[in-house]
């Protein structure tokens, strides 16, 4: 008998929700995302999203596993960003079949 594998793109899916399954790892998430596409440094991270020292570094290591979150070195300092592609394939993964099992009547472009 063959076993069912998901597909890549939702094994990917399900390993960004997961480690979106934590309040901390969303205040660091949206925190990056208000940041912007050049990220920054992790002391900074740590002021806006209020999460410090062993903790943060724990959630954005889970972030940047799951594709979220991007770590480069500048120097002396370590850039945080948020992967705005990424994130962009995770919303677009959810919205893919919106709207597809709905009768003409419930379909609407909201």
């Amino acid at each position: 008998m063959e076993s069912h594998r998901p597909h890549p793109e939702t094994e990917a899916a399900a390993a960004a929700f997961a480690a979106l399954g934590s309040e901390a790892r969303l205040a660091v998430l949206r925190a990056l995302v208000r940041a912007g596409p050049g990220g920054i440094p992790i002391g900074t991270l740590a002021e806006r999203s209020g999460i410090s020292g062993s903790t943060l570094t724990f959630h954005v290591k889970i972030l940047a596993q799951a594709g979220l979150v991007r770590r480069v070195r500048d120097g002396r300092h370590i850039l945080c960003a948020a992967d705005k592609a990424a994130l962009r394939q995770l919303g677009d993964f959810l919205l893919a079949g919106c709207c597809a099992d709905a009768s003409p009547m419930e379909k609407t472009d909201g």
